[in-house]
């Protein structure tokens, strides 16, 4: 499937087969291109809590109101962010690097965080949002369907999983074999709405 067919082909899928279960190889290559995703100043902020365990589904199922796919589809991913990558060793995420990139990054990525929370809170769900879409669409290519998710108690499973108190949780992402399609795709705003050139 070529990008522009599997954009257009990616929908929220609700319906998935429980038995179905994706191969080790299909995972592991879809966190491998999740994490291409691209961060500001490369912090690779974002986390993939891959849930598996079957009584902790149950209780996140529990948690975002009883939707089916959070126990149905193959995989139940949380998509979490470090709100103080920033200051976490700045320095590994140029690792390797000519040195006058490290030179001209490293310092200036603490200072553009620290002591703004509202700055580094929109920067994880930016890392997240961007990740997601790359993980649905990966999905997508293999053959799967996925459904984002924001429909949930997000302290009630940040309990479940263990979230440090500097993290968020963005979203959380099912992927499968869909067995029941999505609705058909309506109501696309006209493109003069959504399209702007220059201002509003």
């Amino acid at each position: 499937m070529d990008t522009h067919e599997t954009i257009r082909a990616r929908r929220a899928v609700k319906h998935y087969d429980p038995d179905f279960i994706i191969p080790e190889a299909h995972e592991k290559e879809l966190f491998d291109l999740a994490r291409q995703s691209p961060t500001s100043f490369n912090m690779q902020n974002w986390r993939f809590v891959i849930v598996k365990d079957k009584a902790k589904r149950q209780q996140i199922r529990a948690a975002a109101w009883g939707q089916a796919q959070i126990t149905e589809a193959s995989l139940l991913v949380i998509l979490c962010a470090d709100t103080h990558a920033h200051k976490k060793d700045p320095a590994r995420y140029w690792h390797g690097a000519p040195q006058a990139a490290q030179d001209a990054l490293i310092p200036k990525i603490t200072p553009f965080y620290e002591e703004l929370p509202q700055r580094q809170r929109d920067e994880a769900m930016r890392s997240v949002g961007i990740a997601a879409q790359t993980l649905m669409l990966a999905a997508k290519a293999f053959g799967y369907d996925s459904c984002p998710m924001i429909g949930f108690d997000s302290d009630e499973v940040g309990k479940i999983i263990d979230l440090p108190d500097d993290h968020v949780i963005g979203m959380i992402i099912t992927i499968g074999k869909a067995i029941k399609p999505a609705w058909p795709k309506t109501g696309q705003l006209p493109d003069q709405e959504i399209i702007l050139i220059d201002k509003f």
